[in-house]
């Protein structure tokens, strides 16, 4: 199995992975929401309030509205904030989305599904599906027994993750085979071939998380 030194998580102001503040207001309404925002990003590029707003041509007092809730920003605005803070608009909302879909399963109480492993013994207990702005993602707990099959017999868009909870295998992915064990994990592209090739450990349990391409069917 190769290894490799992982890439750094992405950590940007536009949002792709970001810590959140303890005083960042959940839901609210959106001039509060905005408010905090403008506020948080202008401290953060240490900016007083009159700097800001010579910066972007709005009076002191309109600025100081807009960061307490006061008023409501017209899109000229916002584009003017947005510009001197140097963030995209999008920035000045986050929070304002903050009832997103969630799928919660408790342990045990996933329904068990059928896939092509089902006929060579595999067991999959589905975790949840969620259909995002741009894939569907689906987790599965597969279970693989004394009497499941063993050979490469998956393919499929998107890419798949699996990690290892119990037992030990092979899998096989293309031309290659890893041997994982328990804490290992696998990430790869599906439209290879791919599949548990040896159980070495029985049983073997490992999660398998799959983010479909947006054109797949649901």
């Amino acid at each position: 199995m190769t290894s490799h030194s992982p890439e750094p998580l992405l950590r940007n102001l536009a949002g792709s992975a970001r810590d959140r503040s303890q005083q960042e207001p959940v839901g609210g309404s959106l001039a509060e929401i905005i408010g905090f925002n403008v506020r948080a990003l202008r401290l953060q590029n240490q900016m007083s309030v009159s700097d800001m707003a010579s910066k972007i041509g709005i009076s002191k007092a309109m600025l100081s509205k807009i960061e307490n809730a006061q008023t409501s920003c017209s899109l000229a605005t916002l584009g003017l904030l947005a510009q001197g803070l140097d963030v995209p608009v999008t920035s000045l909302f986050r929070g304002a989305d903050a009832e997103r879909e969630a799928v919660y399963t408790a342990a045990g109480t996933g329904p068990i599904i059928t896939r092509n492993g089902s006929k060579a013994g595999h067991e999959y207990e589905l975790l949840g599906a969620l259909r995002g702005q741009h894939k569907r993602l689906e987790s599965l707990l597969v279970t693989l027994t004394e009497d499941s099959e063993t050979y490469p017999l998956f393919q499929h868009p998107g890419t798949e993750f699996i990690y290892v909870l119990e037992g030990v295998m092979e899998y096989g992915h293309g031309m290659r085979t890893y041997r994982l064990n328990p804490g290992d994990s696998l990430q790869f592209d599906g439209e290879a071939a791919h599949g548990p090739t040896l159980l070495v450990d029985l049983p073997i349990r490992f999660l398998s998380v799959i983010a479909f391409p947006d054109h797949t069917p649901a």
